[in-house]
Formats: structure tokens, sequence, C-alpha cells
């Protein structure tokens, strides 16, 4: 399996803003509001691109499936940091699924060394552009003082 191949078979498409190729494989029935009750993609990101820091109003579940591991950077609310990273090896602290909570910043890059990672992302409700709120460097970088250089890494305009 190739990134080509999963883009082929997918028929992936860049993602606004954010960065990577996706493809929506499912959306739940309208809520009255219009969004849909959940959904779910799927998502390519090569080592040549990222997941801009974006945060979103529902809990978000990563989930990983083929490729690299990823990591992600998520920036608290309260002002803390951390990072978590998807991946194959359980028993070395990666994860297969993350939840990402609701209002966090969360942006992600394959890990150093490697070249390419597949996951989905899963939201109930489900995801709207309504509700992306993208990063802005000079305002993390002044709450998150701390991850200034991977926030920078992870920004774009």
């Amino acid at each position: 399996m190739t990134p080509e191949d999963l883009v082929a078979h997918y028929a992936l498409e860049p993602i606004p803003r954010e960065g990577g190729l996706f493809r929506r494989t499912w959306a739940g029935p309208e809520l009255p509001d219009g969004r849909p009750q959940g959904s779910a993609i799927v998502v390519l990101l090569t080592s040549d691109d990222f997941s801009a820091l974006h945060r979103l109003p529902s809990d978000e579940i990563w989930h990983f499936y083929l490729g690299d591991p990823l990591e992600l950077l998520l920036l608290a609310p309260d002002g803390t940091s951390r990072t978590a990273v998807l991946g194959p090896r359980l028993l070395d602290g990666q994860h297969i699924q993350f939840t990402v909570p609701a209002g966090t910043w969360m942006g992600a890059r394959v890990v150093r060394g490697g070249s390419w990672t597949f996951f989905g992302c899963t939201m109930a409700p489900g995801f709207t552009y309504e509700g992306y709120e993208h990063g802005d460097l000079a305002e993390l970088t002044a709450r998150y003082p701390s991850e200034a250089a991977r926030i920078a890494q992870l920004c774009r305009p």
C-alpha cells in the first residue's frame, strides 16, 4: 500500500486550510440545526505536509490506520500542552485511538523520519466548516510560549 494507492482508492482531495488529503466517509442524519448527527473522515498526511493547528466545538476522535506514527500537539484551554502519538506501538505509549476534547487546539504531522500516515477522525455531532477555528500564530505563541517553536511549524495563514 502506498500513499498514491490510498489517494486513488478513496479519491482523496485537499483539506481546505488545514492541510492533508481527505474524504468524508460517513455523515449521519441532519440535526435541527443543520449539522449531521455524526461524521467520519479518512486523512492522508505526508512528511512534507501537516495538519494545521485548529480547534473544534465538539470532541474529535482520531484513529490510526496505516503508515508511520502521527505526532499530535494539543494545546488545552487551561494553558497546558501535551503531545500524543498515534501509531501501532501500543505498549510504547502510542495510541490507535485518541480523543481530543472540545475546544483544544490540535495540530499534527508525521513523526520525524517517517514518510506518511493514514488516519481517521470521527465527531458527534458531526463536523461543519462553521465550527472549524483556524489557529493564529501570534495568538497561539502568546498563549503557549513554551510551545512557540512547534506552534510555528504547525500554523499556516
